[in-house]
């Protein structure tokens, strides 16, 4: 049987809704919509730049619960009300993307709260564990 664990972040929008922030599921991970707020104070910035890394900030913390990092992710989808605010996200996202190059799409949408800009979910693989090493030739 495949493990299967939830990953909670305290977000308050978690136990109100009824999700967590990220499933993992053998090998795979699947980190939820994430948002820029800051769960442990949920505040929210009204700068788009700001809202970018603090959703990158967010996702970086359940991979790593996970057992993995920004390498391993594997698909991204990026989901805005105003396409305008996705071009000065791109250094901020590159930073964490650019070497990886995940399978990527960005949506535009409505989001549940109007103070969001900007939402990004993301799949990634646990590393596999590395195999015993022969010490016979």
């Amino acid at each position: 049987m495949t493990e299967r664990r939830a990953i909670v972040s305290g977000s308050t929008f978690e136990e109100e809704i009824g999700y967590a922030r990220a499933v993992v599921d053998g090998d795979w991970v699947h980190v939820s919509g994430t948002t820029g707020f800051d769960y442990t104070t949920m505040t929210i910035s009204d700068d788009i730049v700001e809202q970018a890394e603090q959703c990158l900030r967010n996702i970086e913390s359940a991979l790593t619960e996970a057992g993995c990092s920004f390498a391993d992710v594997v698909r991204v989808r990026y989901l805005l009300p105003d396409r305008e605010d996705f071009p000065p996200c791109w250094p901020t996202l590159r930073r964490c993307f650019g070497e990886i190059r995940p399978a990527a799409t960005m949506l535009v949408c409505g989001l549940s709260d109007p103070r969001m800009k900007l939402e990004i979910e993301v799949y990634a693989r646990r590393p596999q564990e590395p195999g015993p090493v022969s010490t016979t030739a």
